[in-house]
């Protein structure tokens, strides 16, 4: 009997544990919808980190929600870590890439979502370590 007694105890505590972890994953679940994290004003697309504290992508976009001009990639800490040009969606234009520590990891040109010219790879100390030619 006291077996059966403890086994009820037993179950009863983890049905009563799984239902409150339950609560608290739908509470959490519905902060985070609730959480907007893009930001679309004025053709201005943002998005943030969770917490929205910190850009993570910021850039322009045309008529039809494309990407388009300069666009933005953002470290959690804020620091610029990659820049590319668009034109209605395809990349168009310079791009620049870089560490986490602020040096050029490498840049070099698109033209109609294809890389052209000389592209350039440096390593962390912002040494040149590779010219590409495409």
């Amino acid at each position: 009997m006291k077996n059966y007694y403890f086994f009820f105890l037993l179950v009863t505590f983890f049905i009563s544990c799984s239902r409150n972890d339950n609560e608290i994953s739908k509470k959490e679940t519905k902060a985070k919808e609730t959480e907007s994290l893009v930001e679309i004003k004025d053709h201005l697309f943002t998005e943030y980190y969770p917490g929205k504290k910190q850009k993570k992508f910021q850039g322009e976009q045309d008529n039809d929600g494309q990407r388009h001009g300069k666009w933005t990639f953002y470290s959690e800490q804020g620091l610029e870590l990659s820049t590319t040009h668009y034109e209605h969606g395809i990349k168009h234009g310079a791009s620049v890439v870089k560490y986490p520590n602020g040096q050029i990891h490498y840049l070099g040109e698109y033209v109609n979502d294809k890389q052209v010219g000389i592209w350039k790879t440096y390593n962390q100390k912002g040494e040149l370590e590779q010219e590409k030619k495409f």
